[in-house]
């Protein structure tokens, strides 16, 4: 009788052996078709439901649930991992010293293996059933990205205050505006795209916003074919909303660093709005110091620049380098390093100013340089040695 091609391939010693209980094999497994990528902070109570109704919502397709957690402190992760003990189609990445929505869709698609990748939010405010229409859409080779959108006919976000739904149509129509899209929810958190467009833009996305989808579509410009389909936007049970002033204010820098091409990066945008509100703490400071407590002029200076650093370096610690937030004894030898720093920038502020004006320019063109020399220094080593990468 013939022998396998695989025994011909092993040392005869070996092959003998594998020939007298015969040649064992492994069994493959083949990549899922879909994984769904769930981004999740404090989000316990909520993931055992939403794996539940993935399983009644997605009969006959091959899916994975790759929960990516910021480290939620209520146990989000050790919840996922026990499910995945005896589903193995629940994975969990647990990151630690990071946080940011965008990083986390953009971990979880590009640990992926299927071929196409949905992201929806654990608060089981998104409806999963809508999950298979979009599969078919992508299936049928129509399109490249499908958003669920809350805004065209048949969606709707009833659960929304007034407040609230003003302000995310605003947000919606100055996307579209600026970045010239056509979308009825360019700010969906509930999407599906093929995983390939994600691999070809992955190094031009950010990962410290908070709207991945808006990031994409911005990024690739009109090479993706896009689809939206409507759903009912439901109202959260458990947990509370991650919605904060910072959500804005990611959602304001990626708008700028995209209307920009990305020349101005998201966490150097907010290093600049937070410079200009430091300004303000300057001169306010300034004149409480002259005016109110009646100090010299070089005193209240000293005084508004001592209270200004300060000020800089608290809100950069929490908005701007937010996902390596600085606590404890490292949030005050990161105080001093930031006053090292900025004093140097003070000095480089100076000597291009002076030497700007010494070559003929006038007065502001002086100014503003010594100015942009002083950001772009203090951005470039702060981020080098004050909050380092971990």
């Amino acid at each position: 009788m013939p022998k396998s091609r695989e025994l011909l391939d092993l040392p005869i010693g070996e092959s003998a052996a594998i020939a007298e209980v015969g040649l064992q094999r492994e069994p493959v497994f083949t990549a899922p078709e879909l994984s769904i990528i769930v981004p999740t902070f404090n989000e316990c109570e909520n993931v055992p439901v939403l794996v539940d109704r993935l399983r009644k919502a997605l009969p006959g397709v091959a899916w994975e649930m790759i929960i990516v957690d910021d480290d939620s402190p209520d146990g989000t992760a050790d919840v996922a991992r026990t499910i995945g003990a005896s589903d193995a189609r629940i994975r969990c990445l647990r990151r630690v010293g990071r946080r940011g929505l965008s990083g986390a869709c953009l971990e979880g698609m590009l640990a992926s293996q299927a071929r196409y990748a949905a992201v929806m939010d654990a608060d089981l405010q998104h409806d999963e059933r809508l999950l298979l229409p979009m599969l078919a859409k992508l299936r049928s080779d129509e399109v490249d990205v499908v958003i669920g959108t809350r805004y065209a006919q048949g969606g709707g976000a009833d659960t929304f205050s007034t407040g609230r739904k003003w302000i995310s149509l605003l947000a919606t129509r100055i996307a579209n505006k600026v970045l010239g899209l056509k979308l009825s929810d360019p700010l969906s958190g509930f999407f599906m795209l093929r995983r390939n467009v994600v691999e070809t833009y992955a190094r031009k996305l950010s990962t410290h916003g908070f709207k991945i989808l808006l990031d994409i579509v911005s990024t690739a410009g009109k090479s993706l074919r896009l689809a939206e389909l409507p759903y009912q936007f439901r109202a959260r049970q458990r947990g509370t909303s991650k919605l904060d002033t910072r959500i804005a204010l990611d959602y304001a820098g990626l708008l700028l660093a995209k209307a920009t091409s990305d020349l101005l990066s998201l966490r150097f945008v907010f290093f600049c709005l937070v410079g200009s509100v430091g300004i303000g703490v300057h001169f306010i400071t300034l004149s409480i110091g002259v005016a109110v407590i009646g100090l010299s002029f070089p005193w209240a200076q000293t005084l508004a620049i001592v209270v200004a650093i300060a000020n800089n370096f608290a809100l950069n610690n929490a908005i701007t380098y937010r996902d390596q937030r600085l606590t404890g004894v490292n949030y005050f030898t990161g105080l001093l390093m930031f006053y090292v720093v900025s004093s140097i920038g003070a000095l480089s502020n100076m000597s291009v100013g002076n030497w700007l004006f010494g070559h003929e320019q006038t007065w502001w063109v002086a100014g503003l340089g010594g100015a942009i020399m002083s950001v772009v220094w203090n951005y470039v080593v702060s981020s080098l040695m004050v909050w380092r990468s971990r």
